[in-house]
């Protein structure tokens, strides 16, 4: 007879780590915490083990709201038809012709 599991799941994080070349942080994986602080000592030692990163996010999963990806063309399509959102249309002054 198997007794029942009575220990409570931790809650599940994901975590972002920005590297030294980028600006961005980048979803690299998720992992299971007790608090933020524990989510992030156990993202620096799974996630950046080779000194790869220079900042980490870990928000919780529960926190997280996103689209539905059948909400495409809901989210995405009515930009198609404004092309002068696009930056073709628009010349750049040579002092930022690193963009």
């Amino acid at each position: 007879m198997t007794q029942p599991n009575t220990q409570q799941e931790w809650p599940l994080w994901e975590v972002f780590v920005r590297s030294r070349a980028g600006l961005d942080h980048k979803h690299c994986g998720s992992l299971h915490a007790v608090d933020a602080a524990m989510a992030i000592q156990m993202a620096r030692d799974v996630y950046t083990r080779r000194q790869e990163g220079c900042s980490v996010w870990v928000v919780p999963s529960a926190q997280i709201t996103a689209s539905d990806p059948g909400d495409k063309a809901m989210y995405f399509d009515p930009a198609e038809d404004k092309v002068y959102r696009h930056p073709t249309f628009y010349k750049l002054p040579t002092e930022v012709d690193h963009m």
